[in-house]
């Protein structure tokens, strides 16, 4: 099976399980959301299949790979991350830190060939960020430098592209610009992209696939309307102040 593919694995921290035998697949060219609530396990999870955690059971195949088997640099071949944290660039240029996402294609010291700076280029175009490309990243806004931020993992050329919270900073009209930026790119370039929010209405309105994740370590996946309809979501999400409407496909007061 091709794109994104867990089997039996189990993820969590100092071979302590937080979720086990997960049987879980993302496709290319669509957008798969991780949803869950705050303590489910979900950056355990996506930080797992980035390979910054250690796997504690079972494995990750991208496109038939095991990515266990490839060493870092080949890992970052295939596989690129945002992260939540704030990037500290400095005082590099957007065009400049976008740069550094050629890091796994070039040779020791680091030298950008013609194609690289295409990759750069395209990448920048991809993103829409090409009219600030020469502006410093500090002075850029929070929508702006999370634009670029995408740009540095697309100029890795990647098969997989996960993120953790990449909303986590920005205003509403930025969050909504930023999932339909990855939600156009998962098709246009085919690749398999999996957003971990806890924008859950976005998500549920954005998304071709979701896996969910629940209190006691289950997991249900499917695309978002099924998992709204037969209730997963509400039972996901639902407390004592608040509760998802199905029909509104809102969170509404109790």
């Amino acid at each position: 099976m091709s794109g994104l593919r867990l089997d039996a694995l189990t993820v969590g921290h100092r071979r302590t399980p937080v979720l086990r035998d997960l049987h879980l697949h993302a496709a290319a060219g669509e957008l798969t959301a991780l949803l869950g609530p705050n303590g489910a396990g979900k950056s355990t999870l996506l930080r797992t299949v980035a390979g910054l955690l250690p796997v504690l059971g079972g494995s990750v195949h991208l496109d038939g790979t095991d990515l266990g088997t490839l060493d870092a640099r080949g890992r970052a071949r295939r596989v690129a991350v945002v992260l939540t944290e704030r990037v500290e660039a400095g005082l590099l240029t957007a065009r400049e830190l976008v740069a550094l996402g050629r890091h796994p294609h070039t040779g020791a010291r680091g030298t950008l060939r013609p194609a690289d700076h295409a990759a750069v280029d395209d990448a920048l175009d991809a993103v829409r960020a090409g009219t600030f490309a020469r502006r410093r990243v500090d002075r850029l806004s929070d929508g702006e430098r999370q634009r670029v931020l995408v740009a540095r993992a697309l100029a890795q050329e990647p098969d997989l592209l996960l993120l953790d919270e990449p909303t986590a900073f920005l205003d509403a009209p930025s969050r909504v610009a930023v999932t339909g930026l990855l939600h156009r790119l998962a098709r246009e370039r085919g690749i398999v992209v999996v957003l971990c929010t806890h924008d859950v209405e976005l998500a549920l309105r954005t998304a071709d696939r979701a896996w969910l994740l629940d209190r006691a370590g289950g997991v249900r996946e499917g695309p978002p309307a099924d998992l709204v309809a037969d209730g997963s979501i509400g039972r996901a999400f639902d407390g004592d102040e608040l509760r998802f409407d199905p029909g509104l496909g809102t969170f509404v007061a109790v």
